[in-house]
């Protein structure tokens, strides 16, 4: 009853109305019908009694004056229900059986105009010299097969009050209980059709009660087997739905799980490449950030051209397809080329889907491309670095060996010489293997654990590695006339690798030595700094840096080498680095070594005005204060 509730009112005022259209039309039908039956009735009787009094004497009436006709009209019996009227064909009342006096023309009634034309004629108005309402009949009167007048009977009509008022009360008390019956057969067929309805609501609205069963809604008797049915259809297909809907949630849930957890970048597009899916790697790379993404085309949200080119493809195509793309990104190389822009290589498959559009997955492959060209670059390297002293030392070999099938005095000397020269490109050898051994050694140091890693450190004084690494190289300063300055406080002591800040200064004063002119100075320099990290300031990890400087007047080196001179093998001049027996890795090392104390290593300098190197690695020392010794 309750889902019919506000519209009972309206159905009973429809009820109400119909009912009274129905009766106004029969009231009106059963008006007309009375009015039909009495008029033919009517012309019945006019025709019985036209034949009774016989057409010959009423043409005789019609022929003879006024007088003999009022004296014709005695031998009529006429009953007072009808009233008898004879017309000539000029429309002059002749003779009438209820009015004596003259009665005005009559060629405009209805029924006399049919008649004068031959044909039957039947109305029905309120007459005007009696003042009642009748129905008229008029038939021709024909005399010589010409109409010479009219024969009318008419009889009076009832009011339809007066008609309907003996049956009034009982209609009325039948139309009460016809509309109270309507009304209470609305009131009982909305209360059982909103009580099956209501129960259908109530299983759509009740999940729970619809996988229960027989423990949900319990059914009811006076349910219609239609609705039982009906029920029993919309239990199984909302069970049927819901084991759907957990279906799509689990399998959706597992989705966006694999999609946030991958490595790759997602994008899924319809067929105009409107974005409809992105994980959160994409948004990562691309800068997206929270951004919705529905109404962003992968244009706007990539600004790259090539992703556009790929994603079209896969649509047209409609196959899968692997494709590499290369991104850059900042605006090039800045004004003294100190900082160029990032490339980044991108291995994209790009799949078409069944119901249009694309997906793009793009794994970044940057390190792997990198990784590659430093093997080829290494192997190479370490080819032509080998090569050299591979073919002197074969060569001079060789040049011994047919030197010693003549033993002559003179040959001593160039054997002598033949044998240095093989010592020092063996010496080469040698270092480039130590070198290569000690490079690594550190690649594994620094993909160990952290905490292992810091576990094997120990509290160093500064001073005397500064000076153990200094002593190591005086001899060869010393050659060149070089001044070695240290400034070190002498009572710092920092938690370190010993051996590798040794090595590691070592190869920057060596580095120093060969590239500064002689009678130069080489300044090494070791300080506290406070440490610019936040990050790790918060963190409570580390509170200072220790920077070692090494700087030297020497030829310098240009900008545009700077950001690659820690990079294996690369020499910002090939030959002068082959004249001075270098091996191409000890800056390489020295970068390694910072990084294995969690550090790293910079290089200022400008061509022909010197170099300063510096590694900056933090200080894993308790010290409650730090002060910057550099002057």
């Amino acid at each position: 009853m309750t889902i019919f509730k506000n519209s009972i009112i309206t159905l009973g005022l429809a009820v109400f109305a119909f009912t009274s259209i129905f009766i106004i039309s029969v009231l009106v039908f059963m008006n007309h019908l009375y009015y039909e039956i009495n008029a033919v009735s009517l012309g019945n009787t006019a025709k019985t009694l036209m034949t009774a009094i016989g057409k010959d004497n009423l043409a005789k009436v019609f022929s003879q004056s006024g007088e003999d006709a009022d004296l014709y009209s005695l031998s009529f019996n006429v009953s007072e229900v009808y009233r008898v009227t004879l017309i000539d064909q000029s429309g002059y009342v002749l003779w009438d059986s209820h009015v004596a006096d003259r009665l005005v023309n009559h060629n405009d009634r209805e029924e006399i105009i049919a008649a004068l034309e031959g044909r039957e004629g039947s109305s029905r108005r309120e007459s005007i010299s009696t003042g009642m309402r009748r129905i008229y009949y008029a038939l021709p009167v024909y005399g010589d097969n010409d109409v010479i007048g009219v024969f009318r009977l008419s009889l009076t009509i009832p009011e339809f009050n007066s008609r309907i008022s003996p049956v009034i009360l009982p209609f009325i008390i039948f139309i009460c209980l016809f509309i109270i019956a309507a009304f209470w057969a609305v009131i009982m067929y909305s209360r059982s059709l909103a009580s099956s309805l209501g129960r259908l609501v109530s299983i759509a609205q009740s999940s729970a009660q619809l996988l229960s069963g027989a423990d949900g809604i319990k059914a009811i008797d006076h349910v219609s087997p239609e609705f039982i049915s009906l029920e029993k259809a919309m239990r199984a297909m909302a069970k049927e739905l819901n084991l759907r809907i957990e279906h799509a949630v689990s399998e959706s849930s597992r989705l966006q799980a694999i999609l946030n957890g991958m490595s790759e970048a997602v994008f899924a597009m319809d067929q105009n490449l409107k974005l409809h899916l992105v994980n959160p790697k994409a948004r990562e790379l691309f800068g997206l950030g929270s951004r919705d993404v529905k109404d962003m085309t992968l244009l706007e949200a990539t600004h790259s051209a090539e992703l556009v080119e790929t994603a079209i493809k896969a649509i047209s195509c409609g196959s899968s397809f692997e494709t590499e793309l290369t991104f850059y990104k900042g605006a090039g190389f800045p004004a003294g080329g100190e900082a160029p822009r990032l490339v980044q290589y991108f291995h994209v498959y790009a799949s078409h889907l069944s119901a249009g559009g694309a997906v793009l997955v793009l794994q970044e492959v940057t390190r792997l491309v990198k990784l590659e060209r430093v093997r080829k670059d290494f192997i190479a390297n370490v080819s032509h670095e080998l090569r050299t002293p591979i073919q002197l030392i074969k060569g001079f070999s060789e040049t011994l060996l047919d030197a010693a099938s003549d033993p002559g005095e003179g040959n001593k000397e160039q054997i002598i010489h033949f044998l240095e020269i093989i010592l020092k490109n063996a010496g080469i050898m040698e270092n480039l293997t130590n070198d290569l051994l000690t490079l690594a050694d550190l690649e594994n140091s620094y993909g160990e654990d952290k905490l292992s890693t810091n576990s094997r450190m120990e509290d160093q004084n500064i001073a005397q590695l500064v000076n153990e690494a200094v002593s190591s190289m005086e001899l060869k300063a010393k050659s060149k006339q070089i001044e070695i300055i240290v400034n070190c406080p002498q009572d710092l002591s920092v938690k370190l690798f010993g051996s590798y800040i040794i090595q590691a200064l070592i190869n920057l004063i060596d580095n120093g030595i060969k590239y500064s002119p002689a009678g130069t100075k080489i300044w090494v320099n070791v300080c506290l700094a406070v440490c610019k990290d936040s990050d790790q300031i918060q963190s409570g990890e580390e509170s200072g840096e220790v920077v070692f400087e090494v700087c030297d007047k020497g030829i310098g080196i240009s900008s545009e080498h700077l950001e690659r001179i820690f990079e294996r093998f690369y020499r910002v001049d090939t030959g002068r680095k082959r004249e001075a027996g270098g091996t191409g890795l000890g800056l390489s090392i020295v970068r390694h070594i910072a990084l294995i104390h969690k550090g790293r290593a910079e290089a200022e300098s400008r061509a022909g005005e010197g170099s300063i190197f510096r590694i900056i690695i933090p200080n894993h020392s308790n010290h409650s204060s730090y002060k910057d010794h550099r002057n």
